[in-house]
């Protein structure tokens, strides 16, 4: 009987460990996404709020990327293909730096949004962005339904999203456009709860496994990842909330 005490009381502990580690895992999380947020809005706006700067990626007026537009444009993509690849080798320091230059590379590729739309509509989509990815991630956090059969859907849909996307820079279809658009805010809403019950599922498994090297750099991924259904949700909204100049 006391063994079997000892056992409860053993398992009660590790489990209270975890689910503080948790905690402090998912505000690293939330915290590094927030300042990877802060990070690009500073760059696009300083970049889009001038002329002069604009003028280096895009034209000031129809606001057609120039060569280096396109390069700037493609780079957030390249990166995060780059960031995936490269994890394994970086330190979580070095995870971390690459995670804010990519921030900052995300605010060059979209600063555009403040020449074509207006500051007001901007802070409006921000802030209805907000709210709606508080409300997805919470659920993705708290819900007791495992949604992990979601993810192969949704990236065979981000796939087939980025693919329509490409080849309506070239058609200018604003049918196409309209639907890329409408679809581009299912995928990421439900991405959002996915990412966010993932974060807490791998957390939890590589915890009781004690692997400390792991969960440095995991922080920093679950971020990324967070980051990128934020900002893509925001832009998608934008396409309908946005007022043009």
């Amino acid at each position: 009987m006391a063994d079997h005490q000892t056992v409860r009381v053993a398992t009660g502990v590790r489990t209270a460990a975890i689910d503080e580690g948790l905690r402090a895992h998912m505000n690293k999380v939330y915290g590094t996404m927030s300042v990877g947020l802060l990070v690009t809005a500073l760059a696009a706006w300083a970049v889009g709020s001038s002329d002069v700067l604009l003028a280096i990626f895009r034209d000031p007026v129809s606001l057609r990327p120039n060569i280096l537009g396109w390069i700037v444009m493609f780079a957030p993509l390249i990166m995060v293909f780059a960031f995936g690849a490269a994890i394994n080798r970086l330190s979580a320091a070095g995870a971390q730096l690459f995670f804010y230059t990519f921030s900052a590379v995300m605010g060059l590729s979209i600063s555009w949004i403040f020449a074509a739309f207006t500051g007001i509509s901007i802070t409006q989509t921000f802030l209805v962005t907000a709210i709606a990815f508080a409300g997805l991630s919470l659920w993705g956090y708290t819900t007791k339904k495992d949604i992990s059969g979601w993810g192969a859907f949704l990236i065979m849909g981000l796939i087939g999203l980025i693919v329509a996307s490409i080849v309506n820079i070239f058609l200018g279809s604003p049918a196409v456009h309209f639907a890329i658009s409408v679809i581009g805010v299912l995928i990421f809403a439900g991405l959002t709860a996915y990412d966010t019950q993932k974060i807490k599922t791998d957390y939890i498994q590589h915890a009781q496994m004690m692997d400390s090297e792991w969960l440095g750099k995991s922080a920093i991924m679950g971020a990324l990842n967070l980051y990128l259904d934020f900002v893509n949700l925001f832009m998608f909204l934008l396409q309908f909330m946005g007022n043009r100049e």
